[in-house]
């Protein structure tokens, strides 16, 4: 499947000014807000949170490179410029261990 075709199936956001990540003492090392060019991720990230407790490990950051297949590449080819798949693939090769709190508007 195509990325717009799990966008398709995740969880509404409508209700989300944006999402968090926070370490193991709970500061937001990153966020992705609800705007426009940045739906995408919230959206997938949202589903994460939802999927796996709010936890983002090796496992939940598998599924969401998965998600993100094809942009991958471009993402390992230009770091930085998908800064939400880097942190997919530093949760992976750091074996780290978030957490995802979603914001309500």
């Amino acid at each position: 499947m195509q990325f717009k075709d799990y966008l398709a199936t995740f969880p509404d956001i409508s209700h989300l000014s944006g999402l968090d990540v926070l370490n193991a003492s709970s500061e937001a090392v990153h966020h992705i807000p609800a705007q426009e060019g940045k739906l995408g991720s919230l959206k997938l990230y949202n589903a994460l949170a939802e999927k796996f407790g709010g936890t983002l490990d090796k496992t939940a950051a598998s599924q969401g490179i998965a998600w993100f297949a094809e942009h991958l590449e471009d993402a390992k080819q230009n770091i930085g410029k998908h800064p939400n798949i880097d942190l997919l693939l530093k949760v992976i090769e750091q074996d780290l261990t978030l957490q995802l709190q979603p914001n309500a508007k």
